[in-house]
């Protein structure tokens, strides 16, 4: 995969994953690039959150060293120190201002880093920094995750062309409020910290912050965007940074979308989209609520048409509708109106809708003219056995 201008990546096999498979990634700026991030909202934060969050005050970053296999959460003041350290080895071994080194984990919750092997393979990791290493990277940072997520976009700033590449995890544990999982960005813009900040924020609202796998939101979320303006493009003006913001959330929707299309046993990928609610916000939480509903969900997979699941969702949504006249479409197939069902072979046609691997689920609650739309899939049997002996 192409990468954007300035940047390297590597990945190795420290010893971190059972399976034997590369769980260290390093991601290397040539130079000091400025740097944002989002992270959960989850009172419960890993260690390596907590870091990368002081040190984004300063807007600068230049290296982000992961590891999968092991969350680095629940681990106390030994925790911190192990990230700290991780940051340090990444930075000796670059040459690097160690503040300017962001890190992330992901896996079982906790138990303490083995710190030995991560010691260890930092070496090769940074001698292997390559401008083609970051599909090894992507791989790194999975973990039950069934196929890496990648993403290479360009735009044009006048007669510049600059790249962004971006890579993700995600597949259990997925109810972002910000984002379980990691992503990180790499552009050769040149664009100042603060309105980077502003573009993500924004960018993750849309995109990361519209998807749900199974309702559980982690303690390690994180989402980090590197600029280093290699590419000689700069955002200078308000059109140059609304069309950089527009390709960003191109790049995490394209990356959120993966993320439930590979959901931990997931078969469909469903977008249920409400629509004239009378806020933008009463929609959102009517979507999220049937979007995280359990029934709902194991009726996607059943391929069994029971819209009462839905209604009966939106009606603990905790927004006031009237049941008596909502409409609900599975794609462009009508299977509620005004409150009622429209019979045995609308269901019947429903049901070959819901056989596709993606479809919609469009409700109209006739309260307004606001949308919001969230991606969810469908739970399976699998989605319960991956989980149920997650860390054995």
């Amino acid at each position: 995969m192409p990468m954007a201008k300035g940047f390297r990546a590597a990945a190795v096999c420290a010893g971190l994953k059972k399976n034997g498979k590369k769980d260290l990634a390093l991601i290397v700026s040539d130079t000091p690039a400025a740097a944002a991030g989002v992270f959960t909202k989850n009172r419960v934060q890993a260690a390596p959150v907590r870091l990368d969050k002081q040190r984004l005050s300063s807007g600068v970053g230049r290296a982000i060293i992961v590891n999968s296999g092991n969350a680095n959460c629940c681990t106390g003041d030994q925790g911190m120190a192990d990230a700290r350290a991780m940051t340090r080895l990444a930075a000796d071994g670059l040459k690097a201002d160690e503040a300017h080194v962001l890190t992330a984990s992901t896996g079982v919750i906790g138990q303490h880093l083995d710190m030995d092997k991560i010691r260890a393979a930092v070496p090769g990791l940074v001698s292997g920094l390559s401008e083609d290493g970051f599909a090894a990277a992507a791989e790194a940072i999975m973990t039950t995750d069934t196929r890496p997520k990648l993403v290479f976009e360009q735009g044009q700033m006048g007669e510049k062309t600059y790249s962004l590449a971006a890579m993700a995890k995600g597949s259990g544990m997925i109810r972002p409020d910000m984002a379980t999982m990691l992503c990180f960005v790499c552009t050769d813009l040149e664009i100042p910290a603060a309105d980077l900040q502003r573009a993500l924020v924004s960018a993750n609202e849309a995109s990361f912050n519209r998807i749900t796998i199974d309702g559980d939101t982690s303690t390690n979320d994180t989402v980090l965007v590197l600029a280093n303006g290699q590419s000689g493009a700069r955002a200078k003006t308000h059109s140059n940074f609304r069309a950089f913001s527009a390709l960003l959330e191109n790049v995490l929707g394209k990356l959120a979308r993966m993320v439930v299309e590979d959901g931990e046993g997931a078969t469909k990928c469903v977008e249920i989209s409400v629509i004239n609610a009378e806020t933008r916000e009463d929609a959102r939480q009517m979507a999220d609520t049937v979007a995280n509903s359990s029934l709902v969900k194991t009726a996607f997979f059943g391929e069994d048409a029971n819209w009462g699941r839905i209604l009966a969702a939106l009606g603990r949504a905790g927004v006031e509708f009237d049941p008596d006249a909502v409409d609900i479409w599975f794609d462009d197939v009508k299977m509620v109106n005004q409150g009622l069902g429209c019979g045995a072979q609308a269901e019947a046609v429903a049901t070959a809708v819901l056989q596709k691997k993606t479809f919609v689920v469009t409700i109209d609650v006739k309260s307004g003219r606001q949308r919001a739309s969230v991606l969810t899939c469908d739970f399976s049997v699998d989605y319960v056995k991956i989980n149920a002996d997650y860390r054995s």
